[in-house]
């Protein structure tokens, strides 16, 4: 990896981007094909996010789809002359494979660091999907851009830390998500990261979506969801499956300001349309 390092980090940072979506909101993406640009739901919190090129050309992206459950979106942008990243095939990943990540954390445009695989699976508390876990340091604004192996290929879109590893969905989730688009199901208008509290797994509001159920019924930024119709939270995955079995009213139990006392709030929940939770 040494020996052409520089060069591969380059051809990557000419592929990622900045997504600023609001006032307050900035992540990072990357540009897949043509021009598309892979980020993440909680990034991009918009229809219309204005997308940064590394030469420092500012456009403004259309929102083609969002899967809050896996914390995915794609944006297509016009602009001349975008450099595209290679992707990689997440499944060729094995422990111990050095790979670098690319971002804009805290606002620094391009920033780098390096590591290695952990392991490619499962992650306790985070549900049934699969995570690219790796030995990155990652800080906010560099959510939504890539993970590449040696080669500058991207295996992975960043996402969070969790428990001191750098978590990112796979390349070939990815892939998937773009053949099938966002998928069917009841909305609640939040964008959540699971957290660890004293009674198992909460799942923290980093954004609201305005007019949604979710801001009806009085959710805000920073509230922890930890179960809902008096089953605990073990992971995101039992939000969707509560969303998916209620048929109108969700009680939703959740902490707010010194996270001690668990609160319940009614949420009136839509009919089933295409949108992720």
């Amino acid at each position: 990896m040494a020996s052409g390092f520089g060069e591969v980090a380059e051809r990557l940072r000419r592929s990622t981007v900045v997504v600023r979506a609001g006032r307050s909101g900035l992540g990072s993406g990357v540009l897949w094909t043509g021009g598309t640009v892979i980020t993440n739901a909680h990034v991009a919190t918009t229809d219309q996010p204005v997308v940064e090129l590394w030469d420092g050309r500012t456009v403004t992206g259309r929102l083609l789809a969002r899967d809050r459950r896996r914390d995915l979106a794609a944006l297509e942008i016009s602009a001349p002359d975008i450099v595209t990243a290679p992707a990689g095939d997440s499944s060729l990943l094995r422990p111990g494979a050095l790979v670098m990540a690319i971002g804009n954390p805290l606002g620094f445009s391009g920033a780098l660091t390096r590591g290695v695989i952990h392991a490619v699976g499962q992650v306790p508390g985070m549900g049934r999907q699969t995570w690219v876990q790796a030995g990155v340091q990652l800080a906010p604004g560099n959510s939504g851009g890539p993970l590449a192996d040696a080669q500058g290929r991207v295996v992975g879109i960043n996402t969070m830390i969790w428990r001191g590893l750098g978590l990112a969905i796979p390349s070939n989730a990815v892939a998937e998500f773009l053949r099938r688009g966002a998928p069917s199901r009841v909305e609640l208008g939040v964008t959540i990261q699971p957290v660890e509290w004293n009674r198992g797994v909460g799942l923290v509001v980093l954004a609201v979506q305005q007019g949604s159920p979710a801001e009806t019924a009085s959710l805000i930024l920073g509230d922890v969801l930890v179960g809902a119709e008096g089953r605990r939270f073990t992971s995101p995955d039992d939000l969707l499956e509560q969303l998916e079995s209620t048929p109108e009213i969700l009680h939703l139990e959740f902490l707010r300001g010194e996270r001690t006392t668990v609160r319940t709030v009614a949420v009136r929940l839509p009919v089933k349309r295409t949108a992720a939770a």
